[in-house]
């Protein structure tokens, strides 16, 4: 195969305004093939730079730091542009023991949430009542910061439709980034973008097919980065769904030597103390018929009204 020329977009702005400006006046046809030989040389040093997406991942991790649990407070801020209801902000609590166990907790006014994942298994709780089959795509941006083993991790990635075996180097907010899972400019696919200096993770989009051939796109943002002792952790993620902001995360404090009851995380003692909650046949129905934004504000709505 021929070389990717996409790469040519990530050439420095002078070396292009400077080749444009010294070729101008000529017309011919070794112009032409100079040209072309100058592009050459500066997309082969940057392509031989791209690292494996399996390795970009195990440096990611690593770079995450050693602390072995994560006790986290943080803000969490949903956005109803459609009903011009302004922000409204809810108190969530995570608790993280890696790379296997995890859980979520929302208490409000209202009503109480609890989401555990624990050893590859996962258990939604609201009201003290099983939530059948509740899966919100805006639980998953915590998998990058979760599964700090690179086995793991691939295999959460390969399950959402990320192609680890892909890498490249892409360019976002004037700054380069490996990609993991796509090609660049091509943004249709799922995909993890990192720092190119740091490698911590700048950017994930998860695109999948809706009904009647529309596509809905998530895009988690990691921005804020910050060191705890010398552990990193996003201080805010921004999370789109179709271009639009509809969630923010903005992280309150860490505590990287919590200690946690050993019950915290057991899914079978909380499955004993709730009770079987789904939707009747024709609730599903119409459920399966909402798309991705419409489950986001439902969900929403049900939850913290």
């Amino acid at each position: 195969m021929g070389p990717d020329f996409r790469m040519i977009y990530l050439l420095p702005d002078k070396i292009i305004i400077k080749m444009y400006q010294y070729l101008r006046p000529l017309k011919n046809a070794f112009a032409i093939v100079f040209c072309f030989a100058m592009v050459l040389c500066c997309y082969t040093p940057a392509n031989c730079y791209v690292l494996q997406g399996p390795h970009l991942l195990d440096l990611m991790i690593k770079k995450y730091g050693k602390a072995k649990r994560l006790l986290v407070s943080q803000k969490l801020i949903f956005y109803d542009n459609s009903r011009q209801m302004g922000a409204v902000k809810i108190n969530e609590t995570l608790s993280y023991v890696f790379p296997e166990e995890f859980r979520s907790d929302i208490l409000s006014e209202n009503t109480q949430k609890i989401h555990v994942v624990s050893k590859g298994r996962a258990l939604t709780i609201i009201d003290g009542k099983i939530a059948d089959d509740f899966r919100s795509v805006f639980d998953i941006y915590k998998d990058l910061i979760f599964y700090r083993s690179r086995i793991l991790l691939q295999k959460r990635l390969d399950m959402l439709g990320v192609d680890t075996s892909i890498s490249s180097l892409g360019r976002f907010r004037g700054k380069i980034a490996y990609i993991v899972g796509a090609q660049y400019p091509d943004e249709s696919a799922p995909q993890v973008w990192l720092n190119k200096d740091t490698f911590m993770p700048i950017r994930w989009i998860i695109s999948k097919k809706a009904r009647h051939g529309r596509q809905d796109t998530t895009e988690f943002r990691y921005v804020e980065w910050k060191m705890f002792d010398n552990n990193w952790y996003p201080m805010r993620i921004e999370i789109y769904q179709n271009d639009t902001l509809l969630r923010e995360i903005v992280v309150d404090n860490i505590d990287i030597t919590p200690s946690f009851s050993e019950d915290l995380f057991d899914i079978k003692q909380l499955q004993s103390t709730c009770i079987e909650a789904g939707p009747g046949k024709q609730e599903q129905r119409d459920w399966e018929e909402l798309s991705e934004i419409q489950k986001t504000i439902e969900d929403f709505k049900k939850i913290y009204k």
